[in-house]
C-alpha cells in the first residue's frame, strides 16, 4: 500500500479498540482511535480522514446518529458500521444512512482489512474516473458526462435524471457487477424496498434505450445486482 490511508476508529470497548487499531496499524494504516462519539466528532473536526469505522453501540450516542454528525462535518467521508446487532432492520438502517459497509461482531480482522482495501481502491478508481472521464463509449453509444446526454450514432436520446445517473454508474463499471446496495445508495441515496422496485423499472427503460446495439445488455445477476455487459470488451 503506497499511500498511508488515515482511518478513524470509533469503538468504546477497550480490548477490541486496541486490537483493531494495532492490527490496522500493522497493515499500514494510520489509525486514530476514539472511544466515544464526542471524541470522534472533535477529532473529525481537527483531522482529515479517508475512512471512518463506527461502532453502533456507543455510550453517549449511537453510531447512526454519529454518522450524521460526521457527514455534517465532512460529507465525503465514507464510513463502515461495526455492530453486535444482527437484526436485518439495523443493517438496512445503516445502509440507508449512507454506510458503505456493515460488519457484524465478532470482527474478523483479516476480513475487515480486505473490505477496507477493496473499498478504498474503489473510491480511488471512482475519483480518477470523475477527474479524467468526460464521456463513456458504450458500444455504439456515447454518454457525455458534461452535457448529461446519451447519443446513438450522433443522435441524442432523451434520459431522465435518474436514468442518466443509473446509466453513468453502470458505464463507469461496465462488465463489472454493481450491487443493488451500491446502485440504490448512489442513485437514490437510500437502500430500501421501494427504491429497489423503482430500480427494476429504470433498468427496463435503459434496456429499451440501448436496444439499438445488440452487443449491449444489462444483465440481472440474481439477488446481487446488475451489470452493463459489452460483448467484445
Amino acid at each position: 500500500m503506497d499511500k498511508k490511508y488515515k482511518l478513524i476508529l470509533v469503538e468504546d470497548d477497550n480490548s477490541l479498540g486496541y486490537l483493531l487499531s494495532e492490527y490496522l496499524g500493522m497493515k499500514g494504516f494510520v489509525v486514530t482511535w476514539a472511544k466515544d462519539a464526542s471524541e470522534a466528532v472533535l477529532k473529525t473536526k481537527t483531522n482529515v480522514f479517508d475512512l471512518a469505522i463506527l461502532d453502533v453501540m456507543l455510550p453517549d450516542m449511537d453510531g447512526f446518529e454519529l454518522s450524521q454528525k460526521i457527514k455534517g462535518i465532512n460529507p465525503e467521508l465514507p464510513f463502515i458500521f461495526l455492530t453486535a446487532r444482527s437484526l436485518k432492520i439495523d443493517v438496512l438502517k445503516g445502509f440507508s444512512m449512507g454506510a458503505v459497509d456493515y460488519l457484524k461482531k465478532p470482527i474478523d480482522e483479516e476480513e475487515l482489512v480486505v473490505r477496507i482495501n477493496a473499498l478504498l481502491a474503489r473510491l480511488v478508481k471512482d475519483e480518477e474516473q470523475e477527474v479524467q472521464v468526460s464521456e463513456y463509449e458504450i458500444g455504439d453509444y456515447v454518454l457525455n458526462m458534461d452535457n448529461f446526454e446519451l447519443k446513438h450514432n450522433g443522435k441524442p436520446i432523451k434520459l431522465t435524471g435518474k436514468e442518466f445517473d443509473l446509466l453513468a454508474l453502470l458505464a463507469k463499471n461496465k462488465n463489472q457487477l454493481c450491487t443493488h446496495k451500491e446502485i440504490l445508495t448512489t442513485v437514490w441515496d437510500k437502500n430500501d424496498y421501494f427504491n429497489k422496485k423503482s430500480l427494476n423499472v429504470f433498468i427496463s427503460h435503459l434496456r429499451k434505450h440501448l436496444a439499438h446495439d445488440p452487443k449491449l445488455s444489462i444483465v440481472n445477476v440474481s439477488r446481487r445486482g446488475f451489470m452493463l455487459r459489452v460483448e467484445g470488451e
